[in-house]
């Protein structure tokens, strides 16, 4: 099958089996004679693997890994199993800092209840003027350190 066909039969866009075949997640598939990448049942078997793992949010180290346990089904499983504990501790870590945020927010949001005739009388607007670890800053006041960290920072890094 063309790329095309194994996209759909996945249901996900070309570009997303050739960022899996770039990043090596993917086997390398055989090429027609005119250059055609050729793709078998064993390829869509990976993609619905790599997909299902991405959509339990399985960063792409943590599925080579897994791929590889996959190629190679003797290996005992402890590894397996301390990879998905180290995932559900990353997503409590994930929710702690939502919620965090989201109280970050309450309290912002709780610096102003009046509707002022321009947002320069905001308080929530004055809020997100002072710096991140200014006493002035309402939000952050009783914030760790750590959680002050954009989100970005404190989320899991995997992408795709």
């Amino acid at each position: 099958m063309r790329i095309g066909e194994l996209a759909r039969h996945a249901h996900c866009d070309v570009e997303t089996v050739r960022f899996y075949e770039r990043e090596g997640l993917l086997d390398e598939p055989a090429r027609e004679t005119n250059g055609y990448r050729s793709y078998t049942a064993a390829h869509a078997a990976q993609l619905n693997f790599i997909r299902h793992c991405r959509s339990l949010g399985i960063g792409l180290a943590d599925i080579r890994t897994l791929r590889r346990f996959q190629a190679d089904p003797s290996q005992p499983c402890d590894e397996v199993n301390e990879l998905i504990d180290s995932q559900i501790a990353r997503i409590h870590q994930q929710i702690e800092s939502m919620r965090t945020l989201e109280q970050q927010l309450r309290t912002l949001r709780d610096s102003c209840h009046a509707h002022h005739s321009s947002s320069a009388e905001c308080g929530i607007m004055k809020n997100l003027e002072q710096p991140i670890d200014d006493e002035n800053c309402s939000c952050h006041a009783d914030a760790p350190l750590d959680a002050q960290a954009p989100h970005s920072q404190r989320a899991n890094q995997s992408h795709h």
